[in-house]
């Protein structure tokens, strides 16, 4: 028995390894957002400097493991046999849970993951527990009191960072404006000072002084001369600030590269836990029971020793700091989940991510209306004045950032402080809710949610959040179900679930390798909208509308010849997977065509107005040609679906010639857009109309055929086929003038 306990407890470390990929992937953001989304460096530059923090929070986060320990459960009530089916259930649960999220792009917690997971399976156990013997109550197995402590802090987090953001970026906004190189010659200074000093208090003499690896007399002198330590650490930083002003050097930046290291040192104190928190108490759980059992039943051994605070070995800490700024450096996801936080606090106006719900027009709505009556009580001097302290036509930003430095010092100073606060109290906030919901209101604050796009970035917020809570009440339940399963079921149910976790993440990873090979087109949306320069952004909006036209050409003919298969096969099962394709795809092209009018107002404008009309007659061609197709689908799969006659031999006989020459033409037309070689193009649009008229001779000897047939037979099947015939033709107008179109965009 020992050996399968052993087998389990190495599964935990395992696991642990990939909890941290796959964690980090999800909380990379945290601490990254901020740097990335100014582009204060490069990006090899912000993963070094977040990767020393990292290490640095790594080693020192030893006594936050206590909240795996006992923080939830009583582990004296518990039996060896009992802690180590919930650790293994919770493990087993967070591990797919946070793979998914990532999966779809979406920041969750680690954190309230971890905790509605131990709170699941130990809710699970102890109320198993309490059938067997009611002399138990809830207070007896459930560490109730610190369970709602933290539970309380991680959601109180929530309102508490979004108001903090809120107030602090819109005083820093007044001060600085958006051209804030106007307004740096003290101010910058006494921001930088208290920016450093409030990192400085926080995380150096609240943090490594507080740290068991200080020496006692250090810790008792510190906690002793605070006061006198952070006044002279406001009055050197602040002097050290103006002196690297006055060196030209953006302070900003700096501020922002230091906020960086402090939120990743922040999060690796606080999130460490949430990785190996569980596989380390499993694995001293499984010490203790070899080295005191002596031959004892693993349902009897009490886990006694894990109300002791955690002694976690310093190698173990740097080994789990290591693989967390692997993760970091490599994870695409982790890169996946950036775009989305960043995406909805960025500056400038583009292509929305979410779109708008009932809640979120309300909510715009109510704020518009409470602006509204604030604007008429406040001096009209006053909204001048403030107005102009917004004024957004000169902001100072890099080509390709997402917001300006300003608002990212104030998003990484306010966050680690926020996350330090929790940690010192020991308190495991959720640095995914913190520092998104700082970043969400000081975008707010800085008018980043302009009327065009306010809608969709509340939507995009209450969607997240909706996540976070979803991911509540999924981590609780789950967890409560695979620990109950596992403890009726054995260790035969625990190596299935094992292996089931092992299946689910391998499936999960090819899935989103192949989902990330099909998103390419249209990634290069993104860099157009961060560059200034209206001729290098007439350039990629050339290159883009070529892709998606292109793409259109070679899409439509896979899907024509999937709807000619169909009806010729009868097949239900191909005509229904091309109709999935072709909603998707003219959702697709919606989004696009948005994106590239948005690049379009970028360009130059003598540009934009003389190639405007061409533009929109290829982006209605695209869309023509699907609709094109689904009107030619949509008789043949009724036809299909409700079991009527099969299409006679004499019809795909007569129409395999087509088909072949509308291939042929597809083909070239995709070829030519391309390529950008138009030479040919007046020989491929005669031979479109040679083919159309070629229809039109088979359309009118199909219809004398229908006249003169005997019977209604085969009624049903020739008025499809005559669909497929006239749908044909408008597929091959519509080809035409895409091609047309294109060429006069190009030219």
């Amino acid at each position: 028995m020992e050996t399968m306990y052993l087998i389990i407890v190495l599964f935990l470390l395992s696991l642990a390894v990939f909890d941290l990929f796959v964690g980090v992937s999800n909380d990379a953001v945290n601490f990254l957002q901020s740097a990335v989304g100014a582009r204060v460096a490069k990006y090899r530059t912000v993963i070094i400097i977040a990767s020393a923090g990292v290490i640095f929070g790594a080693v020192m986060s030893s006594g936050m493991m206590d909240v795996a320990r006992h923080a939830i459960m009583v582990p004296s009530q518990y039996s060896f046999s009992e802690v180590m089916t919930v650790f293994l259930a919770v493990m087993v649960t967070d591990v797919v849970i946070l793979d998914m999220f990532n999966t779809l792009g979406m920041p969750t917690s680690t954190t309230v993951s971890l905790v509605f997971e131990l709170l699941g399976g130990t809710f699970a156990l102890a109320c198993v527990k309490m059938f067997g013997d009611h002399t138990l109550a809830f207070s007896d197995l459930l560490n109730t009191d610190k369970a709602l402590s933290v539970i309380l802090a991680i959601f109180v987090s929530v309102a508490v960072a979004f108001i903090f953001g809120l107030i602090v970026m819109w005083i820093s906004r007044i001060v600085f404006t958006f051209n804030y190189e106007k307004h740096l010659r003290y101010s910058v200074a006494i921001f930088g000072g208290i920016a450093f000093t409030t990192l400085a208090y926080f995380i150096f003499l609240q943090g490594i002084g507080k740290s068991p690896y200080i020496p006692a007399e250090v810790s008792a002198y510190i906690k002793e001369h605070t006061s006198i330590l952070l006044l002279w650490t406001f009055l050197v930083s602040t002097v050290i600030m103006e002196v690297l002003h006055l060196l030209r050097v953006n302070v900003f930046s700096f501020v922002v590269l230091m906020g960086t290291f402090a939120l990743a040192m922040a999060f690796a104190g606080n999130d460490l836990v949430n990785f190996i928190g569980v596989p380390l108490a499993g694995l001293d759980s499984y010490q203790d029971f070899v080295a005191h059992a002596n031959g004892a039943d693993p349902h009897s051994f009490m886990m006694t020793s894990l109300m002791e605070s955690a002694k976690t070995p310093v190698v173990y800490l740097a080994l789990a700091g290591a693989i967390m700024i692997i993760a970091m450096a490599t994870s695409k996801k982790a890169q996946n989940v950036i775009k989305t936080s960043v995406d909805l606090s960025r500056q400038d106006e583009g292509d929305e991510m979410f779109g708008s719900s009932r809640a979120a027009r309300a909510l715009v709505r109510s704020a518009q209306d409470m602006n509204g009556v604030v604007t008429d009580v406040a001096p009209d001097r006053f909204m001048r004045w403030l107005d102009r302290r917004f004024d957004r036509k000169e902001v100072e930003m890099d080509n390709k950032a997402a917001f300006d430095v300003v608002r990212a010092a104030v998003n990484l100073v306010l966050a680690s402080m926020l996350i330090t606060i929790g940690t010192n109290y020991h308190l495991p906030l959720s640095t995914t809710y913190v520092t998104f919901m700082v970043a969400m209101g000081s975008s707010l604050a800085d008018r980043a949610w302009g009327r065009e796009s306010a809608v969709f970035r509340v939507t995009g917020v209450m969607s997240v959040i909706g996540g976070w809570f979803i991911t509540a009440g999924v981590a609780f339940i789950a967890a409560a179900l695979v620990c109950v399963v596992m403890y009726f079921g054995g260790m035969p149910l625990k190596v299935i679930f094992m292996a089931l976790v092992v299946y689910m993440l391998i499936r999960s990873q090819r899935q989103y390798n192949k989902k990330s090979e099909e998103s390419t087109r249209g990634s290069s949306f993104q860099l157009m909208m961060r560059t200034h320069d209206p001729d290098l952004v007439w350039d990629m909006l050339q290159r883009q509308v070529t892709r998606t036209q292109a793409y259109v050409c070679r899409f439509a003919l896979e899907e024509f010849n999937r709807i000619v298969d169909g009806f010729e096969k009868d097949s239900v099962k191909e005509l229904r997977r091309c109709n999935r394709e072709l909603k998707e795809e003219t959702d697709e092209l919606k989004k696009y065509r948005r994106q590239e009018m948005l690049a379009l107002k970028r360009c130059p404008p003598d540009v934009a107005l003389e190639r405007n009309t061409w533009f929109h007659l290829g982006a209605n061609s695209n869309q023509q040609i699907i609709y094109s197709l689904r009107r030619m689908l949509e008789p043949i799969k009724e036809h299909v679906e409700n079991n009527f006659n099969p299409v006679p031999s004499t019809f795909i006989e007569e129409y395999t010639d087509i088909r072949h020459k509308v291939n042929d033409m597809m083909k070239k037309c995709a070829d030519v857009i391309s390529t950008g070689h138009y030479e040919t193009y007046r020989d491929i649009l005669a031979e479109a109309d040679r083919l159309k008229d070629d229809l039109s001779v088979v359309r009118k000897r199909h219809l004398d055929r229908i006249q003169r047939a005997d019977g209604t037979g085969e009624f049903q099947v020739s008025v499809v086929y005559l669909n497929l015939l006239q749908e044909s033709q408008q597929f091959l107008s519509a080809m035409r003038h895409l091609l047309r179109a294109s060429k006069k965009f190009m030219e």
